[in-house]
């Protein structure tokens, strides 16, 4: 038994050994952690990835996003005793204060501001209540189905219908969609803006908090977050070497650990700017053979796929892999269009991506009338055979 116990335990350290040595993250402060190729949105490493977590004020990346979809940024945001009363950290805005939309959106991005959050949400959404519905619309719409919004600030929340939470995955995806977005990149990365009320009563310059902005060459936008109940938290994102590259770390301390997350984002950044390189995969066209007809008036009918390469973040020992899955026989009647197989792809595995395969001809079921007319024309050749 003491043999097999220590056989079992070298076993154990060989594998530590493999993985140390594929450079996987290791030792990450955070609960839960992603890094995804923000091209392809395919997740690269994770850990507890879809565990579902609070996520403080990275929430407001989904605030700007829906923010920029379903407003006008001149328009005017006028300040209710709601958003005024909102705890800190605070622009300090005043009731019935109003002030330019893009304005507020600075102030919301580069400091954080919660009262902020909530002005801008009564105005795009008439309400707190209306915002978070056009937050959870946006997210159900981007497949982030484990996540749930109840403030546009991200303070610790929770109603008869659940816990305000992300996961490292789904934070990922949102990111995705923000950085497709100009104006987002735009206010993220600005490192100051200095604005006015409408009345030009009150002036503020707000300054950039993200500090990651100045941590790692290519680094393209991000935001930071810190509550009780969700510790430190931070979403960025980073470009180098035709490389795009999200990292997300939830629960990453609490005080007085504020720099565990840049340790972590930062070995999961290098993790894939060293480990990975770009490659492409699959084809441009593919060639199908026919398929057989049962009981058809064509007795063959050909196939085709639109299918295309595929370029990717891959590591060494990935394994890319095309299957093709069509029937050889099918039974009448067929139609041109119609789908019959797929061809897919893999990845280590795991379907990577889906490919329809497609019938070109048509064949209608053997009837009496089709039999009928084969007849006649067999004896009609037969007929003028032999009057010749």
């Amino acid at each position: 038994m003491k043999k097999f116990l220590s056989l079992f335990l070298c076993l154990l350290l060989l594998l530590g050994a493999r993985v140390c040595a594929e450079g996987e993250p290791s030792d990450l402060y955070a609960r839960a952690a992603v890094l995804m190729d923000a091209d392809t949105g395919r997740i690269l490493f994770e850990k507890n990835g879809t565990e579902q977590l609070p996520m403080a004020s990275t929430t407001k990346i989904m605030t700007l996003l829906v923010t920029l979809e379903n407003a006008d940024l001149e328009g005017t945001v006028e300040v209710s005793s709601y958003a005024a009363s909102m705890p800190d950290v605070q622009l300090n805005i005043r009731e019935g204060e109003k002030y330019r939309l893009r304005d507020l959106c600075y102030s919301l991005m580069l400091e954080s501001h919660n009262d902020t959050a909530v002005a801008i949400a009564e105005h795009v959404g008439g309400s707190v209540e209306g915002f978070a519905s056009m937050m959870n619309q946006k997210a159900r719409d981007l497949g982030c189905y484990h996540t749930y919004f109840i403030t546009p600030n991200g303070l610790d929340a929770q109603d008869e219908v659940g816990t305000h939470s992300t996961t490292a995955e789904d934070l990922a995806r949102i990111m995705r969609c923000c950085m497709q977005q100009d104006e987002f990149l735009t206010i993220t990365r600005e490192p100051s803006w200095s604005f006015t009320d409408l009345e030009g009563t009150r002036s503020f310059t707000v300054t950039n908090k993200n500090a990651f902005l100045n941590m790692m060459e290519g680094a393209l936008t991000g935001k930071t977050g810190f509550t009780n109940g969700a510790g430190y938290c931070y979403v960025g994102a980073l470009e180098r070497n035709s490389k795009r590259l999200i990292a997300v770390v939830l629960a990453c301390g609490w005080p007085n650990h504020k720099t565990w997350k840049w340790s972590d984002t930062t070995k999961l950044m290098n993790y894939g700017i060293e480990q990975f390189h770009r490659e492409t995969v699959g084809e441009d066209t593919i060639t199908l053979g026919p398929v057989h007809i049962v009981d058809g008036q064509v007795d063959t009918v050909r196939t085709s796929s639109d299918v295309e390469r595929r370029e990717l973040l891959l590591k060494e020992g990935d394994e890319f892999q095309m299957d093709i899955l069509m029937p050889d026989t099918l039974q009448a009647p067929v139609e041109k269009g119609e789908m019959v197989g797929t061809v897919v792809y893999y990845l280590n595995g795991e379907v990577l991506d889906l490919f329809p395969i497609y019938i070109e001809d048509d064949s209608r079921t053997i009837d009496y009338v089709w039999c009928l007319e084969r007849i006649v024309k067999k004896w009609l050749g037969k007929n003028i055979l032999t009057v010749q």
